[in-house]
């Protein structure tokens, strides 16, 4: 296990410059010259020399790029271009937010979709089966945003119950979990369906192997062969969905962070695109990219863990 854990880390060193050259390629691409953002559109010449030199712009691409990869090894991954605050405490001020975010909207959509989609495999085709799965039908088609605006609509104007948007600094406190639950709401609305949907089909795939038959034949009660035997052969492809989720919402909670203004990557990462700041969207997706190789590693392990038949070598 060591040394595939290893090997794999080795093997996000190429994957992390790759990203690194596409993202510092493509944000160059991007119309509108940040020079210009910052200077002013009424600058002389003159000023937007001086201001390109300062940013060093005025350099070959090539030479930008090496430049920037020398100090992100060194840990350096420069300062914004409008707040001139280093990039790495831009991210250590947004990332928390969109950490708790998306564990929270992950866990609701964990727990429910696995234990629908248990209870939809058990009593299939019964009346909880087919509303769950258009239900489910209906979460997948629905967009984040009309989600969080029917949400907000209901619970924030109609009851009162939550606020709109805004998160609460206050970590041990019950303030705390009424901003968070509309979010974590919103962006489980499209994981928690389909992990329903997949827990449901590899449920009804296992339940009809033979070794499910025998432990029924062996008097073992229901709820031990489903819960022990079934469901722990089932979780492999939803571990392996929920992993791939859960790196996708941590650099993709753009549209939920906007709709409850939530200060998190997302909004920091657009905020960055809208004036230019090339620092901190090479640093955020590059940061991004590397927690992504994580998570994924981290489903590989839990693979192991929960089927021990599976080694690595």
């Amino acid at each position: 296990m060591f040394h595939y854990i290893l090997r794999r880390l080795i093997a996000t060193v190429p994957v992390l410059f790759g990203v690194s050259l596409i993202v510092f390629i493509m944000v160059r691409l991007i119309p509108g010259d940040p020079v210009v953002i910052l200077a002013g559109m009424e600058a002389s010449q003159d000023e937007l020399v001086k201001v390109r030199h300062e940013l060093g712009l005025d350099r070959p691409i090539h030479i930008q790029y090496f430049s920037y990869i020398g100090r992100a090894l060194r840990g350096d991954m420069g300062r914004s271009i409008h707040s001139k605050k280093p990039v790495w405490e831009e991210i250590k001020d947004r990332f928390p937010a969109t950490l708790e975010l998306t564990t929270a909207s992950i866990a609701i959509a964990a727990f429910f979709g696995i234990i629908v989609g248990v209870i939809s495999a058990v009593k299939q085709y019964s009346l909880f089966d087919h509303i769950s799965m258009v239900s489910a039908l209906a979460g997948i088609s629905m967009p984040i945003f009309l989600l969080g605006l029917l949400l907000i609509w209901f619970f924030s104007l109609f009851l009162e119950w939550f606020p709109t948007g805004g998160r609460s600094e206050c970590f041990w406190c019950l303030d705390k979990v009424r901003y968070l639950i509309l979010p974590a709401l919103t962006l489980s609305g499209t994981s928690l369906p389909m992990i329903a949907r997949l827990t449901r089909s590899t449920m009804l795939e296992v339940i009809r192997q033979e070794y499910i038959t025998t432990a029924r034949a062996k008097g073992l009660a229901e709820r031990w062969v489903i819960f022990k035997h079934a469901l722990r052969n089932a979780l492999i492809p939803v571990v392996t969905y929920m992993g791939l989720q859960y790196a996708i919402l941590l650099g993709g909670a753009v549209v939920t962070e906007q709709i409850f203004s939530w200060p998190g990557m997302g909004r920091l990462v657009v905020e960055a695109i809208r004036s230019r700041d090339y620092p901190v969207v090479q640093g955020c997706i590059l940061f991004m990219a590397f927690i992504s190789v994580l998570i994924n590693l981290l489903v590989d392990i839990l693979y192991a863990i929960i089927d021990p038949k599976i080694h690595y070598e």
